[in-house]
Order: C-alpha cells, then structure tokens, then sequence
C-alpha cells in the first residue's frame, strides 16, 4: 500500500465527528496567547486538566502573557496545579513569558516575528509543543506531530527516521483533494484540522481493548 497524506486526512475527516464549522482550527482560543499556555499546560495530561487550569487563570483575571510574566512562580503553580507536573510547568510558562515579551513585547509581535529556531532554543519546550505554538498561536503553516499521529504511523507500519521527516510527509499533501472536501481553505487551517482529525480520531476510538479492529477498520479504507 502507497499510502498518501491526503489519504490518511481525508479518511480521518469521514470518520470523525468533531464540528469543524463551530471551530475551522480545531484548538480552543486559536490565534491567541491562549494557546501558548495550553500547548505548555497540555505536556504529559489531559485536555480535560488543563481546562481546569485554564479556567482557574482566567479566574484570577489572566489576560495577557504580560500577566503571567508577573505572576510569581508559587502563585502560578497554584493555579495551574490541576494539569498536573505544576511545579515545572509554571516554571517553564513563567520563563516563556518573560522571554516572548523581553524580545517581542507583546504577543501581537511575537506571532509576527518568532522563529521556529528561537522557540525550539526555549527551555522546556519540544517539537511538539513548538510547532502546536507556531500552528494555532501564531497561525503559520506547520503541522503538529505528537503521540496520536506516531500511533497511527504505528499501526500503519509507516516509520520515519526523525520528528521532522514525518512532519514533512504529513505537509505533502494534495490540496485539491482537500479542497474538494473543505473548499479553498489556507494551509494553516489543513495542518490544524489534520492534527486536530488525528487527535479526536484517537481519543475516541484508540482504546486498548479495540486498538486492533480500529487498525484494521483504517488500513481497509486507506487500501
């Protein structure tokens, strides 16, 4: 089997239920400094977790990373201590800030002029964690690779040498045949609906118990 990108995304698109039309970017608060702290608070948990944390910072009036920057560390855990490893976390989400406004002074400017070199330079944050920032905070054409997409590459049989490799097979895909499904959209919004069919496909049907129909189920309709 040759399996295409355009494969993989359009089949995920039939399968899924998500509403793309209430959300065209599948992340929640695209485009905003929401997504920075989300793609910090979301390492290693549930979304359902970070939600918490989320509502917990814009309960203490959160509005701007210039807000975190001020945060002291021990209050910062405080709050975001429902997404768990809140210590690290908030030490890591406090540097961020502090970094973004210190060379960009404010978030407007850093989605203008970030660089994927200079986020993956930040400490504690990884390749997916930097693109997710780059897709749905700073709205750039890049796609996300993470534990869910590895997992359908697993029982695909497909493997790639490196993070990257697999990132750039995913973006080779043909835009027509998305086109014909979604309309003319921009890059930016495929490589955040792929992402985002990749993970909704897996949080509902990769369960442990029916992993091995759901493999099957898949190779049928990409073959």
């Amino acid at each position: 089997m040759s399996l295409r990108s355009e494969d993989l995304f359009l089949t995920l698109s039939d399968e899924v239920k998500f509403d793309f039309s209430q959300n065209p970017f599948w992340w929640p608060e695209f485009g905003t400094f929401w997504v920075v702290i989300g793609a910090i608070l979301t390492q290693n948990t549930k979304w359902q977790n970070v939600k918490k944390a989320l509502d917990n910072l814009q309960n203490a009036n959160v509005n701007c990373l210039e807000d975190i920057a001020n945060l002291d560390e021990l209050s910062l855990a405080e709050l975001i201590k429902p997404s768990g490893f809140y210590n690290t976390k908030a030490k890591r989400l406090s540097n961020l800030a502090k970094n973004i406004i210190s060379k960009f002074e404010s978030f407007d400017e850093f989605k203008k002029q970030v660089s994927r070199k200079w986020l993956i330079a930040q400490k504690g944050l990884g390749l997916e964690s930097v693109d997710s920032i780059l897709c749905y905070a700073c709205e750039r054409e890049i796609m996300v690779v993470d534990n869910y997409t590895l997992k359908i590459f697993e029982f695909l049989d497909y493997s790639f040498d490196s993070y990257d490799e697999a990132r750039e097979w995913l973006e080779n895909i043909d835009r027509d045949a998305v086109y014909a499904k979604f309309g003319a959209i921009s890059d930016n919004e495929i490589f955040a609906k792929f992402h985002g069919l990749i993970v909704e496909f897996c949080k509902t049907r990769l369960k442990s118990k029916v992993f091995d129909d759901v493999a099957a189920s898949l190779l049928k309709k990409l073959s």
